[in-house]
């Protein structure tokens, strides 16, 4: 059992079957589809058991690949599929895959969604996969912020205490989510609400300061206690400044490079901002560090500004370091080609406001 199974839980366990059928609902799983259950040797088995039941209430196909290994949270693009012969094959002719670990920039991925597979990636624990389901219009809201990012060709987020930074985009794709795998080859997260790409190679220029408050949630599961301040140019980090935070930073970056030389760790990565009002800022404040109780909460928590550094073949690039750092950061603002999106920390446009749905 996972450290945050051990914490009091709110949801009755036998209701998970009910969340999941609704959950795969708004995933359109049809009679007669092929859902792949991909598990580890960490899943919960009541979540193996709740989609088994539910996928056949909804009278698709349904079965399981177990993987032989407990895939780290911390670190991305490690894969788990295609080792084994015939797993790719099985996974890329299945209508849709839930999917209990990270497979984020991996091959096989980008292998089935090309196929058409829909993806499904699950990793929170019972309550907030109830809290944080999709509300109505957080898709529409999604996709209008998409339209919004994919036209845009200068972003900049600022915030009182130093943060200024400007990156150009159009170079790689925008990539949305809004909790659920409903289109032909789309990857979601069950709890997501969150838009974000990857700054076109170089652009990347200014200062971020992440300040307390602010959540590292890749590598570690920890709000910011001390300013870091990060002075980035040509799309690299080339100085990291501060107390605490900046050594974790420095030292978690540095363990990833491949050798001297490598600049990687300390590159640019995606940037977006969150959209879902069921996630709340403060849920590490409540529920304390345990990971799964933060993954997607953290991420897309409405008016976030999401900073990472790292990996961008997700987006069609060719940095592969396992150097992966994510900071949504509170109380910033962003303008898209000048037009504000985000007033600090607050969504600003209606068309990306979406009402928080009692639970």
């Amino acid at each position: 059992m996972q450290e945050a199974g051990l914490r009091p839980q709110e949801l009755n366990p036998a209701r998970l079957t009910a969340l999941f059928r609704r959950q795969l609902e708004l995933c359109k799983l049809a009679p007669g589809e092929t859902l792949a259950v991909v598990t580890d040797l960490t899943t919960r088995r009541e979540y193996v058991q709740a989609a088994f039941a539910a996928a056949e209430m909804l009278k698709a196909d349904v079965y399981e690949m177990l993987v032989s290994s407990t895939p780290s949270w911390t670190k991305v693009g490690v894969p788990t599929i295609g080792q084994c012969k015939g797993t790719l094959e099985a996974l890329s002719a299945a209508d849709m895959i839930l999917i209990f670990h990270i497979p984020l920039f991996t091959k096989w991925l980008k292998t089935v969604r090309d196929g058409g597979t829909r993806v499904l990636m699950v990793h929170d624990a019972p309550d907030d996969l109830e809290e944080l389901m999709a509300p109505p219009g957080l898709k529409e809201a999604v996709k209008y912020g998409e339209a919004l990012y994919r036209k845009t060709r200068k972003a900049r987020v600022t915030r009182p205490g130093g943060t200024d930074i400007t990156w150009d985009c159009g170079e790689y794709p925008v990539m949305a989510q809004w909790g659920y795998a409903d289109e032909p080859g789309h990857f979601d997260l069950w709890g997501a609400g969150l838009i974000h790409t990857f700054p076109n190679e170089g652009s990347a220029e200014g200062t971020v300061v992440l300040e307390p408050g602010d959540i590292v949630i890749l590598p570690y599961c920890r709000y910011v206690v001390d300013p870091v301040a990060l002075r980035v140019s040509g799309g690299h980090i080339v100085d990291v400044a501060g107390g605490l935070d900046a050594k974790l930073m420095r030292d978690w970056l540095d363990d990833a490079k491949t050798g001297p030389d490598d600049r990687d760790p300390y590159a640019v990565s995606h940037l977006g901002w969150g959209l879902n009002p069921q996630a709340r800022w403060y849920g590490i404040g409540l529920y304390g560090d345990a990971p799964e109780r933060s993954r997607a909460a953290a991420r897309v928590f409405a008016g976030n500004f999401l900073f990472s550094t790292g990996p961008n073949t997700q987006g069609g690039g060719k940095r592969s370091t396992k150097g992966h750092y994510d900071v949504p950061m509170r109380d910033c603002t962003l303008e898209l080609d000048g037009q504000t999106i985000i007033s600090n920390g607050r969504i600003v446009d209606p068309q990306m406001q979406v009402r928080r749905v009692a639970r």
